[in-house]
């Protein structure tokens, strides 16, 4: 832990709560509006759908963001702070944006000033990515080791949260209030959440300690991370980040096209998906709450073997998908642990992050629990079709089994070691 884990002022446990919720709430709003609601609306307006596909380059930002993420943890004002200097004026801008599609009518933005709408999407993930970064930085710094689980809770609630306001709901509030009224409750919405940012005083309660960060320059990119993978224990902590979601990352893009091809209609998936992602809330923060009493190892070892079994379980579906009193549990139960998993795992690469590095040293250990993910699930349709879907989810299920060995033995070598071996 940092040298800021220790804060306990009275109080601090509410306030952080309420500014972290509100913050990756606030980072779920544009997400859930360019994942779920523009391509609907885009279609719906005759837009091709080469166009629609080129929503998807639109989030590279939140890819790329490693390589400007160790100038997030250097550079900020003093007067706002070291990452509300960050975080405050990029989520105002963000609010600009979305107020501003607002005020255009959607006959035009969806047709002659599509460039446009697609310009400022960029902008908007440039923004959220960024704001990201800093936020995750100010997360670590704010949360003692203990409730590290329930701030990563706030993570993926608020994040799923977020979605759901701009992806659901905001399709169902446009067919009442029309396009604009919509968009401007989002953006009504978001000056809302960035209120606890800007009542909160970073200068005094969690002041830069400059003496423990490099000097930004040209160079510090190779500095920061070359830093971090020298750390103890580092590279075996990397093969934890790269195995623990790949079971999940496997078996979970094929749920949905296995229940379509067994005659799930839209409207079907919809109500499943809304209430299987309220699940996935309640276990993210269910997985918080017993993270602080079982501690690292057991949180990932426990919640773990519950992702394993959740998506093993989905091979039980295949061909029975019209028995919806079986689709319900064993797809509710997936999600909360995969919710559960998520925030253990969250909370553990928080305690890898050093002082002063937190933003930077978060984003490069999620985006490298992200790349064997990613490659591994955009060949999770080929596999299906080579070996069908009980296969896969099988096999997903057993490759999740198999990397609590590698979670264990780096507990037991790194965190744990024995009398000779050289503490973290």
């Amino acid at each position: 832990m940092g040298p800021h884990s220790s804060v306990t002022a009275p109080g601090l446990e509410a306030r952080s709560i309420i500014l972290l919720a509100s913050l990756y709430c606030a980072q779920g709003l544009p997400s859930g509006l360019l994942a779920h609601s523009l391509p609907i609306l885009l279609r719906q307006h005759g837009v091709d759908l080469a166009y629609i596909g080129l929503l998807k380059l639109l989030a590279l930002p939140w890819m790329l963001k490693v390589l400007w993420a160790p100038w997030v943890d250097r550079l900020a004002s003093r007067r706002l702070g070291h990452h509300r200097g960050w975080i405050l004026p990029l989520q105002l801008g963000i609010t600009s944006i979305i107020a501003g599609l607002a005020l255009l009518e959607p006959a035009l933005l969806f047709g002659s000033q599509l460039p446009l709408l697609l310009g400022l999407l960029l902008l908007v993930n440039l923004a959220a990515a960024t704001q990201d970064v800093a936020t995750d930085g100010l997360t670590v710094r704010l949360l003692p080791e203990r409730w590290r689980g329930l701030g990563n809770s706030l993570q993926v609630g608020g994040y799923k949260v977020g979605m759901l306001i701009s992806g659901s709901g905001l399709l169902l509030a446009i067919d009442w209030l029309g396009w604009q009224r919509s968009l401007g409750l989002i953006a009504l919405l978001l000056v809302l959440m960035t209120l606890p940012i800007g009542l909160f005083r970073e200068n005094q309660r969690l002041p830069f300690h400059p003496a423990q960060a490099e000097p930004a320059g040209p160079r510090l990119l190779l500095r920061h991370y070359r830093g971090l993978l020298a750390q103890p224990g580092m590279l075996l902590w990397l093969a934890v980040l790269l195995s623990f979601k790949l079971g999940d990352a496997l078996g979970s893009p094929m749920i949905k096209p296995m229940l379509v091809d067994q005659g799930w209609s839209n409207a079907a998936l919809g109500q499943l998906t809304l209430i299987s992602s309220l699940a996935g809330i309640g276990g993210a923060l269910l997985g918080g709450l017993l993270y602080a009493r079982l501690g690292a190892l057991r949180s990932l070892l426990l919640f773990g073997t519950l992702q394993a079994l959740g998506i093993a379980a989905m091979a039980l579906l295949v061909s029975r998908g019209a028995e919806v009193g079986l689709v319900y549990p064993i797809a509710l139960f997936e999600q909360v642990a995969d919710g559960m998993s998520t925030v253990a795992l969250f909370a553990v690469m928080m305690g890898q992050c050093r002082p002063e590095h937190e933003g930077a040293d978060f984003t490069l250990q999620a985006c490298v629990q992200l790349l064997l993910a990613g490659i591994v699930g955009a060949a999770s349709g080929v596999l299906a079709k080579w070996l069908g879907y009980p296969s896969v989810f099988i096999g997903a299920g057993v490759l999740g089994l198999l990397a609590l060995v590698v979670v264990r033995y780096y507990f037991r070598v790194v965190r744990h070691p024995q009398p000779a071996a050289t503490a973290v």
